[in-house]
């Protein structure tokens, strides 16, 4: 699955936001500028967080957008939902009304999608995530946890390159 523009954008301003919690409002081109993004998706996007609860806007000559909250309680999956909508790593999947997961290939009674389990994992495993790092957290980098590095993989074990040494059958 990937997230689009919207959910990058969208996390770079709301980042930026977070480094000024506590200043004056920030015009959001100032924010398109620096961030070298387009100032009009800025704008449709912001709408969006806007709307969700997330950011609050001021009008005038010192007008502009800041955080409606504390980046500390401000959960990427928040960020991410209010951008994207609800979030599924297949077409297929969805979450019912009552918070329950859907397959829409699960029409007719007793049939039962074989993949389901996987994706509902995986969907999971994201919202876990996403719902787990907050905006405080970007915005000040913890360390990773200890272990393979991400950028390098998992480390394997080394072989060994002398051949087994020989026996003779008594």
């Amino acid at each position: 699955m990937m997230f689009s523009t919207k959910a990058e954008y969208g996390v770079r301003v709301m980042v930026e936001l977070a480094r000024r919690a506590g200043e004056e409002p920030i015009p959001l081109a100032e924010i398109a500028e620096h961030g070298g993004l387009p100032l009009a998706y800025l704008e449709h996007l912001v709408a969006r967080l806007r709307k969700a609860g997330l950011v609050d806007s001021r009008r005038g000559s010192r007008g502009g957008y800041l955080l409606a909250r504390s980046p500390t309680e401000i959960t990427m999956a928040e960020v991410v939902e209010a951008l994207e909508g609800s979030i599924a790593p297949i077409e297929c999947i969805s979450e019912g009304a009552d918070g329950s997961i859907v397959c829409s290939r699960e029409t007719q009674p007793g049939h039962a999608c074989p993949t389901k389990l996987l994706w509902t994992r995986v969907r999971f495993s994201i919202v876990h995530t996403l719902q787990e790092m907050t905006l405080a957290d970007l915005v000040l980098g913890p360390a990773l946890p200890a272990g393979p590095s991400l950028s390098t993989g998992p480390v394997l074990p080394a072989l060994k390159t002398e051949p087994p040494p020989l026996t003779t059958g008594a």
